[in-house]
C-alpha cells in the first residue's frame, strides 16, 4: 500500500500554482443595479435583443465560437426577471440565453446562437413611459468567416472606467476566493487536516435542471454549506469553500483552490439529470483518462463544458503539462482518491439509496489536481421527483453530510495507519 502524497509535491505545485494563476476582477458585492425585464424581437434581417434596466449601466459584448456565443457583461446587477426567464427564447438568431454571477462585481448574459451571427448594432436607449432604462443588442446572421472574422470585445465609452475600479478590487477578491482564512497557531495547524468543499456550477452556470425546475448550482451550494458547517462543528478540520455564493468559478480556478491552501483532500459536489426520471442514487467518480463507462464518459463530458456553458474565454489557458505530469505525486493522488472514494461507497451506502456501480471515474477536468486527493460526487438525480425532493429537504441533506464525514473520518484514519507503516 502507499504512502499520503508527499508534502514536498504540494508545495512545488502551490508555488508553481501561484505563478501561473491569473485571477479576474471584483468591485463591490452591492448591486449597482436592477435587470427588470429580458426581451428578444425578430425584424427584418436581425434580432433585437433588449435588456431593461432600473439605471443605466456600462457593458461589454463578446463573440465566441464553438459553440457560437454572444456574451453581454454587465457591472453585479440584480435580476428581477426570475430564473424561469432563461432559456426560453429560440427566436431568429438566438437559441436561449442564460445569466449570473460570471466574477465578483461582474454580471454575465451568455447567448447561445442558432447559427453564426456578428453584432450589428449596441446602444442604451433612456427611459420613457412604459420603459425603463434599455441595453440593445441587434445580431445580424452571417457566415462561419464573418463571424470569426468579427470576433472580439466591444464596449460602452464607460466601461474602461468601470474596469478600472475593478481592477482596484481585485486583490480582495483573490483573497476571498482562492486564500484560507487566519491560520491556527502551528502546533495547532497541525492537526487539522484541510478538505475544500467545491459546489459544482454557479451563477452563469446553472448546471443540471430539477423536475421541478430547480438548478443544480442551488442543490450543491446548499449541500456544501451543510457539509462545511457540521464539520467545523466537530473540530480537527479546516474546511475551505470554492464558492459560498451564487458565482460562477472557472474550472482550473477551482482546484487551485486546493493548491493554495495545500489541501488534503478536494470533493467536488454534483447532483445529475437523466432523461430517465426513475434513475437515482449517490454515486462518486474519480480521475481517469479512459472512463470507466460510457455513462461516466458522458457526465464528464458534460461537465467539462461547464466553463464554455458561462461563456468563458479557453484560449487564456496556458498549458500546465509541466506540473500535471508529475508522476510519482500523480499516481500517489490517484491511489489516495480511489481509497477515499471506496470509503464514500462504504459509509453512504448505509444512509442513502446508491447508484449501480456507484463508484466509476473518468476525465473530470476538475479533478485533475497532481498532489491533492481528489473526488466529485453526485448526490442525486434532481430529473428523479423524489430524490429532488430528498435534496431540498434539510434533514436529508444533514444524513447525507453525516454519512460523507464518517467517510472523511475513515478516510484519513487509513492514511494516518499508511505513514506509520
Amino acid at each position: 500500500m502507499s504512502a499520503p502524497v508527499p508534502t514536498l509535491f504540494r508545495r512545488i505545485v502551490v508555488a508553481l500554482t501561484a505563478f501561473l494563476a491569473v485571477f479576474g476582477v471584483a468591485v463591490t458585492a452591492h448591486a449597482q443595479s436592477k435587470v427588470t425585464d429580458v426581451r428578444v424581437g425578430v425584424h427584418q434581417g436581425f434580432t433585437r435583443f433588449v435588456l431593461e434596466l432600473d439605471a443605466s449601466a456600462p457593458y461589454r459584448l463578446l463573440t465566441l465560437r464553438d459553440p457560437y456565443r454572444v456574451v453581454i457583461d454587465l457591472p453585479e446587477v440584480a435580476w428581477e426577471t426570475g430564473d424561469e426567464s432563461a432559456g426560453k427564447v429560440a427566436k431568429g438568431v438566438i437559441g436561449k440565453f442564460r445569466f449570473g454571477l460570471f466574477q465578483h462585481g461582474v454580471s454575465r448574459f451568455v447567448i447561445d446562437l442558432r447559427e453564426p451571427a456578428v453584432v450589428k448594432a449596441h446602444f442604451r436607449l433612456d427611459p420613457e413611459p412604459g420603459a425603463g432604462h434599455r441595453l440593445v443588442v441587434d445580431l445580424e446572421p452571417s457566415t462561419d468567416q464573418q463571424f470569426a472574422a468579427a470576433m472580439g470585445s466591444v464596449e460602452s465609452k464607460d466601461w474602461a472606467s468601470r474596469q478600472s475600479a475593478v481592477a482596484a478590487a481585485s486583490q480582495s477578491q483573490q483573497q476571498s476566493i482562492v486564500r484560507a482564512p487566519v491560520k491556527p497557531t502551528e502546533q495547532a495547524e497541525k492537526r487539522l487536516k484541510t478538505i475544500v468543499i467545491d459546489p459544482g456550477h454557479g451563477g452563469v452556470d446553472p448546471g443540471a435542471i430539477g423536475a421541478s425546475g430547480i438548478y443544480e448550482k442551488k442543490i450543491t451550494l446548499a449541500f456544501a454549506r451543510d457539509l462545511r458547517d457540521r464539520l467545523q462543528a466537530l473540530g480537527g478540520y479546516r474546511v475551505i469553500m470554492t464558492r459560498d455564493r451564487d458565482i460562477y468559478i472557472p474550472l482550473r480556478r477551482r482546484y487551485e483552490v486546493a493548491h493554495r491552501n495545500e489541501a488534503d483532500l478536494f470533493i467536488s459536489v454534483h447532483a445529475d439529470a437523466h432523461h430517465t426520471s426513475d434513475l437515482r442514487g449517490f454515486s462518486v467518480y474519480t480521475l481517469s483518462e479512459t472512463a470507466s463507462d460510457k455513462e461516466a464518459a458522458a457526465l464528464a463530458t458534460k461537465e467539462n463544458k461547464s466553463d464554455i456553458l458561462a461563456g468563458y474565454d479557453l484560449s487564456e489557458y496556458d498549458d500546465q503539462t509541466s506540473f500535471i505530469l508529475l508522476d510519482l505525486a500523480q499516481r500517489k493522488t490517484s491511489e489516495a482518491s480511489w481509497q477515499f472514494a471506496q470509503s464514500l461507497v462504504k459509509n453512504v451506502g448505509s444512509n442513502v439509496t446508491l447508484l449501480r456501480r456507484p463508484h466509476r471515474f473518468a476525465g473530470f477536468a476538475v479533478l485533475k489536481s497532481p498532489t491533492v486527493p481528489s473526488v466529485l460526487v453526485e448526490l442525486g438525480y434532481l430529473s428523479n421527483r423524489r430524490e429532488e425532493k430528498d435534496l431540498r429537504t434539510p434533514a436529508y441533506r444533514a444524513g447525507l453530510a453525516d454519512a460523507i464525514i464518517r467517510a472523511i473520518d475513515v478516510y484519513f484514519e487509513q492514511q494516518d495507519r499508511l505513514s506509520r507503516s
